[in-house]
């Protein structure tokens, strides 16, 4: 198979990679196991190339996919303002990796995880 399964039923896995997605948007480094993070470094660069097109129908497929979280962000000025993580997608992150051709992310291994002993690492965007 072109995927991991993560142990998890199809339905159960597509929320798995869809809270992480989400959360490594809003905050552009999460720390996870190593075999979820190879999944969702394919997930992630798909919502990014989506980012990039910018057309209405990939803000539509992106949506299908995002959880819709609330980002407080700040500006230049200091000023805080909240957006969903879909307009934080497209209008901060994608922007951000227009003239790259795939590669958003990166992934640094940190060693064992206490008590079960899996790899963990982590995976930020570039």
């Amino acid at each position: 198979m072109g995927y991991r399964k993560l142990g998890r039923t199809s339905s159960q896995r597509k929320a798995l990679l869809r809270d992480l997605a989400t959360d490594l948007i809003i905050n552009e480094r999460i720390e996870t196991t190593e075999a979820r993070a190879k999944e969702l470094r394919s997930v992630v660069e798909k919502m990014i190339t989506l980012g990039k097109r910018g057309d209405l129908h990939a803000r539509r497929q992106a949506a299908a996919f995002i959880r819709r979280e609330v980002v407080t962000t700040t500006d230049e000025e200091g000023n805080e303002k909240s957006v969903f993580a879909l307009q934080k997608l497209f209008d901060d992150v994608a922007p951000r990796y227009a003239d790259r051709q795939g590669g958003y992310t990166r992934i640094l291994k940190v060693g064992p995880r206490r008590g079960d002993g899996a790899p963990v690492v982590v995976i930020e965007l570039v």
